[in-house]
């Protein structure tokens, strides 16, 4: 499960960004329903909300620091991770690197996704979203037993 969730958000994420990079220039914004929902591109340098922008840097190394500690942890303990914790891990895991690869390979993250009463984002930050959602269900209800 961990890894179809992540395979897919990464491909659905990057095919959004490609086909949204070709449709609209920078600061363009569609209307899908008017004053609810638009598409509208703009490139985000920073982190979420666009805080610290101009740091990508320090974001593409805490990137790699979350991912290679989740594969690692996955590693060792997938023989304990429940069903929903390896879907909220692939979630995260193809959200993060759906974002890394922009950073890397444009020095921007791609957002699109503008619902005018929330900053502009995509789809890798809704799969980290709904990840972590789930990851905090899934430690609310799986509770580590302690003696």
């Amino acid at each position: 499960m961990l890894w179809c969730a992540l395979v897919i958000v990464l491909i659905l994420d990057q095919l959004s960004k490609f086909y949204i990079c070709r449709g609209l220039s920078l600061g363009q914004s569609v209307p899908v329903f008017k004053d609810i929902f638009h598409l509208s591109l703009v490139y985000n340098t920073g982190s979420v909300f666009g805080l610290f922008r101009g740091k990508n840097s320090l974001f593409i190394i805490f990137s790699l620091g979350i991912i290679s500690f989740i594969f690692r942890d996955y590693s060792l303990n997938k023989h304990s991770y429940t069903l929903e914790k390896r879907l909220a891990f692939g979630l995260i895991l193809g959200g993060a690197l759906g974002n890394l690869l922009d950073r890397l390979r444009l020095g921007y993250i791609v957002d699109f996704l503008d619902f005018r009463v929330w900053p502009v984002f995509n789809l890798a930050d809704s799969a980290i979203t709904i990840g972590v959602f789930l990851l905090a269900i899934d430690l609310l209800v799986n509770k580590p037993h302690t003696n």
